[in-house]
């Protein structure tokens, strides 16, 4: 779609009985929900999977237990479906920085202990780098690929990093804080060409992307299901090929440290896994009640309105009418820049998000990069094109009010 072309606003999703998409969730009707992105939204339907699962456990918790792994192992089946990938290369894990924790607490140093991220990387991830990094007595490399960088101005950013100490790429599929993805299959090429490790960060991606980790050549790929896919949260997908998946141990050591891999992951002591048992159904409501690819379709369009409305609001406000163009964009998710003084940097951005919920009534997303702050729209089935036009028509000028305040000069007293 051409920046300039204008954008009409898609019917909004309804129910098989007509009822429209959102009622087959339990969003509070009076918080305008935008950012689904963050944490998810679980459909009744998986709620009430779950309840039931839960209910089980607990009126027999001794009988529960024993056949929980069998249980685990079943939704790993359906699971790999959903992704594309075989079930036996697949784990599934509370989150995707606990699967990426799995794979650091794994991994030797082979060569000069050098781990490239990206300055796109989710903070959580990069941490857990460079912490492993210290271990390892070697460093963190960060690639500095541009916002508007297409997929061969990406890969040669994160390409010109590599070098003979390199011992681990760490790379976003979908980034978080950008809403843009990164050329994962270029990058595994060229990995598996020099023998260095991959670990694809594909958080955002399950849901959005059809098959997301099927086709990328990675020695680990994780993803939340809990966020696009609509799963009960704590619920990812941690996959891993090749020869160094058998290093993999969950982090917490159970009764089934001893089996292979991913069996091991299948049994955590007392952990409440319904979610995971759960999950399934979430995939199969979204299936069933439109079909993922409508669904991503409508998302897409969605989004793509939602730029349209709230970035023209927002421009009203500054006299900046240019397009945040993002190199390599993602389905349902788009970059709106906001007024200067908002949130330049993750902290101001997290406070923004909890003011705005609390004073405007607006679940919303704020990020920024390189010093710029942005709103990060995000779309799923249960959103209309009224949610967007209410947040620029009634929030818009209420953050312009405030960047102008956060403008003013301090007074100091004599």
């Amino acid at each position: 779609m051409s920046k300039t072309e204008l954008v009409t606003a898609p019917r909004p999703l309804r129910l098989p009985d007509g009822r429209p998409a959102g009622e087959a969730w339990s969003l509070d009707p009076a918080i305008t929900h935008l950012n689904h992105g963050s944490f998810g939204a679980v459909p009744l339907a998986a709620q009430e999977r779950q309840g039931r699962f839960r209910a089980e456990m607990e009126r027999a918790p001794v009988v529960w237990f024993p056949t929980l792994p069998q249980r685990i192992a079943a939704a790993r089946v359906e699971i790999a479906a959903f992704l594309g990938v075989a079930a036996d290369d697949l784990a599934l894990v509370p989150n995707a920085s606990a699967g990426i924790s799995a794979v650091y607490a794994a991994l030797p140093r082979r060569r000069g202990g050098e781990i490239i991220v990206t300055d796109h990387g989710y903070g959580a991830v990069t941490m857990g780098a460079e912490r492993l990094a210290r271990r390892w007595g070697g460093r963190v490399r960060t690639a500095r690929v541009p916002l508007d960088a297409d997929e061969e101005q990406a890969y040669e950013a994160v390409a010109a990093e590599l070098g003979d100490a390199t011992d681990l790429i760490v790379v976003d599929h979908i980034t978080s804080a950008t809403a843009r993805r990164m050329p994962v299959t270029r990058i595994g090429a060229e990995a598996r060409r020099r023998g260095v490790p991959l670990l694809v960060d594909g958080a955002h991606a399950p849901g959005l992307i059809a098959a997301p980790p099927a086709d990328v050549p990675c020695d680990f790929w994780v993803g939340n299901l809990h966020k696009w896919g609509c799963a009960p949260r704590g619920t990812a997908a941690l996959v891993a090929r090749g020869p160094l998946r058998d290093q993999l141990h969950p982090l917490i050591d159970s009764w089934g440290a001893a089996e292979p891999y991913p069996d091991r992951f299948d049994q955590q002591g007392t952990i409440d896994a319904t979610s995971y048992l759960a999950a399934p159904t979430s995939l199969d409501f979204i299936e069933r009640t439109w079909g993922w690819d409508t669904a991503r379709r409508y998302m897409t369009d969605l989004a793509d309105y939602a730029e349209q409305v709230v970035g023209a609001a927002f421009a009203e406000l500054t006299g900046d009418t240019r397009p945040v163009d993002v190199g390599m964009p993602v389905p349902g998710m788009r970059l709106v820049r906001l007024p200067d003084g908002l949130a330049d940097d993750r902290v101001p951005a997290d406070r923004l998000r909890d003011r705005v919920a609390q004073e405007l009534g607006v679940e919303a997303a704020f990020t920024s990069f390189r010093g710029v702050a942005y709103m990060r729209l995000s779309a799923h089935v249960y959103n209309t094109a009224a949610d967007y036009e209410h947040f620029a028509d009634a929030c818009v000028p209420v953050l312009g009010e405030w960047a102008r305040a956060a403008a003013q000069p301090v007074e100091v007293s004599p």
